[in-house]
């Protein structure tokens, strides 16, 4: 029987040391921003109950669920209501009679354990993860069918300081990524707005799910509104308001951030929920530029307001962010986010305001592997010393620095074998430890240790105090 050629389920990919050190400078850095703003540490399982997940991500979202097949006949053992409860739920049961899937995102599971953990939780209540999540996708650049996501989320809190504060994490994470970046914001409630004033109040999603795709197809957005039997008055008042969103982004550029606001107050003049969006945008704007000379209040971020951008998932109420490089060939979002208002209610709890943002690892990973990293990642991260091996009573001597060296600590290993020296050096350099330490009869004689940098070549006698000092 032949061998079988070693391959990773397709939209998924293996990770290499030095990527996992990359990998984990993301990590840290994104955890170390939600520590400073007070988040705390949680996390819910790899798979949820499939009703969990169902039904809150738009139907698109609904289709790329992985769902676990069950090895019993679940429907079988259900009562008729139950049978029919279900139905209701998922329009159909599925043959393979699932009833758990893999987590879709960090939200509904984290609205879900609020719920579920109420009477633990101190509200306001702010909470980062760090998990994975699968998607059924199309695998294509920056896109997989299994990723990570930092999410950072607030749920008992009205307040648009939340929002205000959750743009200046973005923009710190970033600035510490030294990578300029986007930062657009909108609100569901100015979406409700444009469909009311489109004369379709009862559409807001289909007219939320296609204007989101402007920036991808462009014009052709108003094609699929005839497609989905739009009238032409509905698509020119869209078309209308597409119009003024791209005046307002061109007077933002020019420097006049206030012009968007008041535009879109004469569009929604007799629209309240229209106009109540575009106040909760304005302050939150107005809590981030505290200082009116400061014409742009955050370090490495440029924040726009976008009027048509709208993001697919069913549950935001209010504020939606999306981030996008400025500088990498990836152009989609790397980071995302929004205000909801009754996530919790769907599982017993009313009435319980959130808003969150989700950093996406992979394509922020992509995103760096391409423009670079703002220190040398491997080389902080890894060994930082090798100690050679000589055998005999040198090995032992040097075992007993090393156990120092970690003492202090310091990553540092010994060659495992007694072997020709260029192989150990070899060894180091293939694993990019910047030092080797030399340990012969002559240093255990004076009780010093010949180091030799890997880059330059240069070797140097040192005290086991200067040692230390040098390979810091």
């Amino acid at each position: 029987m032949a061998a079988q050629k070693p391959s990773t389920p397709k939209g998924t990919r293996d990770f290499s040391p030095d990527e996992m050190m990359r990998r984990n400078f993301i990590f840290d850095t994104i955890r170390s921003v939600f520590k400073k703003y007070g988040y705390q540490p949680i996390e819910t399982p790899a798979m949820e109950n499939l009703e969990t997940l169902m039904g809150k991500y738009g139907d698109e979202g609904d289709k790329l669920i992985f769902k676990i097949r069950s090895n019993k006949n679940l429907r079988d053992k259900l009562n008729d209501d139950k049978k029919k409860a279900l139905d209701e739920i998922y329009d159909y049961w599925l043959p393979q009679n699932s009833d758990k899937a893999l987590r879709y995102d960090l939200t509904v599971p984290f609205a879900r354990f609020v719920v579920q953990h109420q009477n633990k939780l101190t509200f306001p209540f702010k909470r980062y993860q760090i998990q994975p999540v699968w998607r059924a996708d199309n695998p294509q650049l920056g896109r997989y069918r299994e990723f990570y996501q930092c999410d950072a989320d607030v749920i008992g809190s009205k307040s648009l300081i939340n929002e205000a504060e959750l743009v200046q994490m973005v923009d710190e994470v970033f600035t510490k990524f030294e990578t300029p970046v986007t930062i657009r914001i909108s609100n569901r409630k100015v979406i409700a707005g444009i469909a009311e004033v489109a004369g379709v109040p009862d559409r807001m999603v289909d007219v939320a799910v296609t204007l989101d795709k402007y920036d991808k197809i462009g014009d052709k957005i108003f094609e699929d509104f005839r497609k989905q039997d739009f009238s032409e008055e509905s698509i020119e008042s869209l078309r209308m308001i597409v119009d003024v969103a791209n005046e307002c982004v061109e007077k933002h550029k020019e420097g006049d951030s206030n012009f968007g606001f008041t535009r879109l107050r004469q569009l929604f003049s007799d629209c309240t929920i229209g106009l109540k969006g575009v106040d909760e945008v304005e302050q939150v704007f107005k809590y981030l530029k505290l200082d009116n000379e400061v014409k742009n209040p955050l370090n490495n971020s440029e924040l726009t307001f976008s009027l048509i951008l709208a993001r697919g998932l069913n549950y935001y109420t209010g504020a939606i962010f999306e981030v996008t490089s400025d500088v990498a060939t990836l152009k989609s979002s790397i980071c995302g986010g929004g205000r909801y208002d009754d996530l919790t209610g769907i599982f017993g709890l009313p009435n319980v305001s959130g808003v969150g943002i989700s950093f996406g690892i992979d394509r922020i990973f992509d995103v760096l592997n391409e423009v670079g990293y703002p220190e040398d990642v491997t080389a902080k991260e890894g060994t930082r010393v090798l100690f050679a091996n000589f055998g005999g009573e040198d090995e032992k001597y040097s075992l007993k620095l090393l156990k120092q060296v970690r003492d202090a600590g310091i990553a540092a290993e010994i060659y495992l074998d007694p072997v020709k020296m260029g192989k150990q050096f070899k060894y180091a350099d293939d694993k990019k430890i910047p030092f080797v330490a030399i340990v012969g009869e002559n240093e255990r004689a004076y009780n010093n240790v010949t180091l030799k940098n890997m880059s330059t070549g240069e070797q140097v006698t040192v005290s086991f105090a200067d040692l230390l000092e040098k390979i810091k």
